[in-house]
């Protein structure tokens, strides 16, 4: 798969709620700064903390609106408007988030995300 394909099945997956697909995307030793979940390294961790996605929310969509791919196809980013409603309050989310990718081989071997973290204090209420 070349890198705007990993991406595009990122998110297909993603909106799938099928996390272990997803998860297929990355290396064994992959590295991920998630702004919520905090810094995660390698593959086995990431399915662990996928496990319980679908208990997080009701309702899941990360919509990708545009993708930058750099020319040697190693480097992207993916602007995204994410939608979700979370399953403890009930409460909607909506947030503009901006991921960074480096793909080797097909791979996911590091990403990083950036939104406002600000309306995902309602995972938090009850």
């Amino acid at each position: 798969m070349d890198t705007r394909e990993v991406l595009t099945k990122y998110y297909e997956y993603a909106n799938a709620g099928d996390w272990n697909r997803w998860c297929d995307l990355f290396a064994e030793d992959q590295v991920m700064d998630e702004q919520l979940a905090g810094h995660i390294e390698g593959l086995s961790k990431l399915r662990s903390m996928m496990a319980g996605m679908g208990d997080m929310y009701r309702v899941f969509k990360n919509e990708p609106v545009h993708f930058i791919v750099d020319a040697d196809g190693e480097k992207a980013a993916a602007v995204s408007h994410l939608t979700a409603v979370s399953a403890g309050s009930g409460k909607a989310i909506e947030a503009e988030v901006m991921n960074f990718f480096r793909i080797v081989d097909g791979k996911i071997v590091y990403m990083a995300n950036y939104h406002d973290t600000v309306p995902f204090q309602v995972l938090s209420q009850v």
